[in-house]
């Protein structure tokens, strides 16, 4: 990637607060950082030693919280330091490239995600008899690598536009990461193409996968409306309700932030706190407070850890 930038390093301004107000923030943030990671790492642990959890469902869960853990390790450590240095955080050129790439590798393959977990859905509630032989354990992988791979490109397609802009003047990123909207706002040159490709690259993927979400849920709800007890029905509307919730969660803050015209930095700085910081902590706690397999496994899980700490 060649650039011709005279800036080499860039200064993360973080959150807009009161001075006062650093220690509290610095405390909260903290704590759901480590709750997002120690959550996540142990939803992966207690599918992977729980064989009657190594089905699609789970499968796909697994490849969410993996994501959720790292994307926030991308964010929220640099928001910290951003709270402990009143004239912000420093962050070499090079560090806010690789930043601005898994930060969007990372959130786009977790959309792609969703997409493929809502299809999974479909298929497990319309074609129950025929679940197993079309979720198999060939497909399922096949479906994972192609939404890394998606993702992967995906923030290639951004990352190469914005960092080969000439960046020659002020360094100051008004947020506390570096993401498209407050970089494209340093650079030194006209930036009105890479806003468009940015711009148009999200809102495909974005409303497309937001679209078929949609469309696999609407399958869900007729095939739900044709089970006959109202047990079953219930059973799958539960099955359904824990991908809803986080994926509005996603999605709201993203629709606002990137795909409305303009941008009000404080506002966006705000928002985004609930796609990088609250949505990978309650991927966790939705997944396992709303599944009654998930609570099970993990009590049996802890009571093995118990058992063998007490021998």
């Amino acid at each position: 990637m060649t650039n011709m930038s005279l800036v080499t390093t860039f200064i993360l301004m973080g959150l807009p607060h009161a001075p006062e107000l650093d220690t509290f923030l610095f405390g909260i943030f903290l704590v759901i950082y480590v709750l997002t990671v120690v959550g996540n790492f142990l939803i992966m642990l207690v599918i992977i030693v729980t064989p009657h959890l190594h089905t699609p469902m789970y499968y796909f869960l697994t490849n969410l919280s993996f994501i959720d853990m790292w994307y926030s390790t991308v964010t929220v450590p640099k928001m910290l330091m951003t709270l402990v240095s009143p004239e912000g955080s420093p962050i070499s050129f090079s560090s806010c490239v690789a930043q601005f790439y898994s930060f969007d590798f990372l959130g786009s393959t977790e959309c792609f995600l969703y997409t493929v977990m809502s299809y999974d859905r479909f298929l497990a509630i319309s074609y129950p008899l025929r679940y197993a032989s079309m979720m198999n354990g060939r497909t399922c992988a096949i479906l994972a690598t192609t939404t890394w791979l998606s993702g992967s490109l995906h923030s290639a397609a951004q990352t190469t536009p914005t960092f080969r802009l000439p960046f020659c003047g002020p360094n100051r990123i008004q947020h506390y990461i570096c993401d498209a909207p407050s970089i494209l706002k340093l650079a030194c040159a006209d930036t009105s193409t890479v806003e468009m490709v940015i711009f148009v690259n999200i809102g495909v993927v974005a409303s497309g996968c937001f679209l078929l979400i949609v469309l696999s849920y609407v399958s869900i709800v007729r095939s739900i409306l044709k089970i006959r007890t109202s047990e079953g029905r219930w059973r799958a509307f539960q099955t359904c309700a824990s991908h809803c919730t986080v994926v509005l969660c996603f999605y709201a803050p993203l629709v606002f932030i990137y795909l409305r015209p303009g941008s009000e930095e404080v506002v966006d700085r705000i928002v985004a706190v609930f796609y990088t910081v609250l949505t990978p902590l309650l991927n966790p706690v939705v997944y396992t407070l709303r599944n009654k397999e998930v609570k099970k496994a993990l009590l049996k899980f802890k009571d093995k850890v118990m058992y063998s700490q007490s021998k």
